[in-house]
């Protein structure tokens, strides 16, 4: 679906691109140091550290408006409430020991850990978390639905505007315009609520013109769809954003403190997100393309200026997901990966190089997967449990059973969900009715197998221990 728009709707959106490479490209760039280039010195402070976290959390907005639209204030239930929870967990027990720590990544301390074998493989998995593709194919559509092009040229020029401005400044730029982009995405939101809600009224408006399940927690879904997402959300604990921002924190209170305000942040959000959401299905029914329910509901009930400036702040909430993302993946390539082989190649540069990479990657499967929930889908399942507990296990070493214990959940913590969402895919009908083999998700073997070699590894080395 196409959206033709006037002037006064494209302005906000070529002023926010112009004035995102203007502070992607200037101010204070520090050294050229790895550490520099990677976590800005160690020098976030809280209003910085709060506006770069909130705002990389929030890429997926298409995908929340779609899931709104479609099933109602279960949207807070799914991609609210558990994330709430697993953030405050990481908030008082890991953000102070990752500041204290030291390290520049999650596979730089498995690296340090359990040796170069259990980095290498951490560092493949890591990749493959912070690919940014699911994020590119959403600026892909939302440009596509603005301009009418061909997706693959949205994607590409949606990819390579959202990273260009990172090969310069790393976090610092990233940062920088974290900062512009949080004003955007809270400022849109909220015009476009305040606007329908005088408009149309409240809740008594909702609940006149909603089927009855948008109205529920569950929005017509049963507790184990719902339970699948709360083991999805922790992912919370091995994000690397989260510890890229902890690692950049000034001090460790200073990342406890930015993630318990950020909590109260992602909240108002979730708040005008969904509420939005149920406003675009109360007045938009029957809609074809759900995750473009945001932007046309603007352009339908906003003036042109206002609509303008709700659809600059989409753009923001993706792009400052993709840039954040795309550094993430390049320092995966480029640091714990290309700068540890024997080629010739300096820290920094490898991981420009690395964002190159990145970009062809993320590209490339936007456009032959495009679907944003079935690539968080097969990401989350893949990778969640064999990263979960070796992650943990480096900030809380008592429960750490031993190098080889490690390697063995790295792999069998992936084989097996691969190997069960295999099997699943060949007796589906279609990869989007996907049919779980033996009724379970395959995220569950994978965790299953993941406790159980913690837990023999860990008596084995308590035996060890005792024998000694």
């Amino acid at each position: 679906m196409i959206m033709v728009l006037q002037p006064l709707e494209l302005l906000p959106v070529v002023i926010y691109l112009v004035l995102l490479l203007v502070l992607g490209f200037t101010g204070k760039k520090g050294d050229n140091s790895e550490e520099n280039f990677i976590v800005g010195g160690r020098t976030l402070t809280l209003p910085a550290f709060v506006a770069t976290l909130v705002t990389t959390w929030y890429g997926g907005i298409l995908g929340v408006g779609e899931f709104s639209y479609t099933y109602g204030l279960s949207n807070w239930v799914v991609f609210g409430l558990p994330y709430y929870l697993f953030a405050l967990i990481f908030a008082v027990f890991l953000a102070p020991r990752i500041r204290r720590d030291g390290g520049l990544s999650i596979p730089d301390r498995l690296y340090r850990n359990y040796g170069p074998i259990a980095g290498r493989i951490g560092a493949v998995w890591t990749l493959f978390m912070v690919l940014p593709a699911p994020y590119v194919l959403m600026v892909g559509i939302l440009m596509m639905a603005v301009t009418g092009w061909p997706l693959w040229l949205c994607v590409a020029l949606g990819t390579g505007f959202s990273m260009f401005y990172v090969l310069s400044g790393g976090f610092r730029s990233v940062v920088r315009t974290d900062k512009l982009q949080f004003i955007l995405m809270f400022g849109g939101f909220i015009i476009l609520l305040a606007v329908l809600v005088l408009r149309y009224g409240g809740l008594n408006f909702l609940s006149a013109n909603l089927p009855a399940n948008h109205l529920t927690l569950t929005g017509g879904n049963p507790p184990s769809y719902l339970l699948v997402w709360y083991f999805i959300a922790l992912w919370t604990f091995i994000d690397p954003g989260f510890h890229q921002r902890c690692d950049a924190a000034k001090t460790p209170e200073t990342a406890r403190r930015g993630i318990l305000i950020s909590i109260g942040f992602w909240f108002v959000f979730d708040f005008l997100t969904t509420a939005i959401g149920l406003y675009a299905r109360a007045l938009i029914s029957g809609l074809k393309t759900p995750e473009l329910s945001y932007p046309l509901l603007s352009h339908a009930i906003l003036p042109p200026l206002l609509s303008g400036l709700f659809l600059t702040g989409l753009f923001a909430t993706i792009m400052s997901t993709i840039d954040s993302l795309s550094l993430l993946s390049a320092i995966t390539i480029g640091h714990d990966l290309l700068s540890r082989t024997k080629a010739a190649i300096g820290r920094v540069k490898a991981v420009r190089l690395g964002l190159i990479i990145t970009a062809i990657l993320s590209i490339l499967i936007a456009i032959l997967l495009p679907s944003v929930i079935r690539i968080w889908y097969v990401i989350g399942t893949l990778f969640i449990p064999p990263m979960l507990l070796p992650v943990l296990s480096i900030y809380f070493p008592a429960i750490a059973p031993g190098p080889k214990w490690i390697i063995a959940n790295l792999v069998l913590g992936f084989l097996l969900p691969f190997i069960w969402l295999v099997i699943s895919a060949i007796q589906s009908p279609s990869l989007a009715n996907l049919h779980n083999f033996m009724g379970i998700q395959p995220m569950f073997p994978g965790l299953g197998i993941s406790v159980t070699l913690f837990a023999v590894g860990a008596a084995t080395r308590r035996r060890s221990a005792s024998n000694l």
